[in-house]
Parts: structure tokens; C-alpha cells; sequence
């Protein structure tokens, strides 16, 4: 099995300023240290972008807490998650945010969601529809009627699933959390670029 194929080494890594923990992955071990260089950067950059996004360095007596989870670290794919939860003191209560990267250990390219597809599949259709049924099927509130993901929603990679979730208050309210939809790689079996990160994840024939 090529090395590029094996699970990448990951270690945790903190940021500690104030009442801000956070803690994110890093890449080692690569045998292309510009690629690692890469990736790492990639991933601190959007750790970074999170922690501006939720009001570091506007609100002096914020509190922060951010942490990753490892989707998938197999057949060269990378996929994780990283989750920060702001609160500002005064306010009702505090506001977590999730966004996730799917790379390339091999090159460091960073995957968006159409790149999954074929060209021209309509993707965006086949995975409304799934989640559709799903939200009925749990019985999910709703803050309105729900009618298409984004062509770039927010996705990771687990196991052979494909999951596309939302964030706080875009398609229900606060208390529902974070809805994630998990869909299996095979009910995207015909529309899937075989040579993409879910492709990859699909038995050899």
C-alpha cells in the first residue's frame, strides 16, 4: 500500500491567550515537507479565521474554547472538523461554530463540496432531497421552509458517508444545535467523481 494512502500523523496543538483555549491539529511526517507546510497553514489559517469571525481581538473579555475531531485519515484523504464556542459576557448565551476541511495529503489541495461530483451531476438536487426526507424523518424544526443546500455547503467525510450540516440558526432554531445530515457513500454512488476523495472511499472492484 503506497505511504500516501496510510493515516497521517496528527498532533494537537494549543492556543492559550487570556481566556481563549483552542486547541487544532497539525500535520507530521509527510514526506513532502512543502505539501505539510501546506496543509498546516491551510488549517491554521481557518482555526484563525473562526477565532475572528467569533469576536477575538474585539471583545477583550471574551471566552473562547475551540477544539478538532479527525473525520477521516485514510487512502490519502484528510477530513476534520474544527469547532469554536464564543461567549461574550452579558450576552443570553454563548454561539458555536463548525467548519471542516477534506485535503489531499498527497498535494494539499483542499476539496469543495462539487468537487465530489461528476461534472454537471446535479448534486445539489440529489443531496436537498436526501436531506429533505431526513428532516422529515426526524422530525426537525425548521425556522422556515427548507428548499436547497448551498453548491459549496459546509461537508466532512466519515467512514463511507458523506455529512452535510449547518450552522446555528440557518435552518433551525438554537436549540436544535448544529444539524448534521449523514449520507451514505453508495446513494451517491452514480454521481460521484471515482477518482474524488468519496470516489476513494468506495470497494476496489
Amino acid at each position: 500500500m503506497p505511504t500516501c494512502r496510510l493515516p497521517v500523523s496528527i498532533q494537537t496543538v494549543p492556543i492559550r491567550v487570556a481566556n481563549v483555549l483552542v486547541y487544532y491539529p497539525r500535520v507530521e511526517g509527510l514526506t513532502d515537507p512543502t505539501v505539510q507546510e501546506k496543509i498546516n497553514n491551510t488549517i491554521f489559517q481557518q482555526v484563525y479565521a473562526l477565532l475572528t469571525e467569533q469576536g477575538y481581538g474585539q471583545h477583550p473579555n471574551i471566552e473562547m474554547r475551540g477544539f478538532y475531531e479527525i473525520k477521516t485519515n485514510e487512502r490519502g484523504i484528510l477530513s476534520l472538523t474544527l469547532s469554536n464556542y464564543a461567549y461574550i459576557p452579558r450576552h443570553a448565551h454563548g454561539l458555536t461554530i463548525i467548519k471542516s476541511l477534506t485535503l489531499d495529503v498527497q498535494t494539499g489541495k483542499v476539496y469543495e463540496l462539487k468537487e465530489l461530483f461528476k461534472p454537471n451531476s446535479a448534486y445539489v438536487q440529489r443531496i436537498s432531497d436526501i436531506i429533505r426526507k431526513q428532516i422529515k424523518k426526524r422530525d426537525l424544526p425548521l425556522l422556515g421552509e427548507f428548499k436547497s443546500i448551498r453548491p459549496d455547503q459546509d461537508f466532512y467525510m466519515a467512514d463511507k458517508a458523506l455529512v452535510v450540516y449547518f450552522q446555528l440558526y440557518e435552518i433551525t432554531p438554537y436549540y436544535v444545535g448544529l444539524p448534521m445530515f449523514p449520507i451514505s457513500v453508495y446513494d451517491l454512488q452514480d454521481i460521484l467523481d471515482e477518482n474524488g476523495p468519496l470516489g476513494k472511499m468506495l470497494p476496489s472492484e
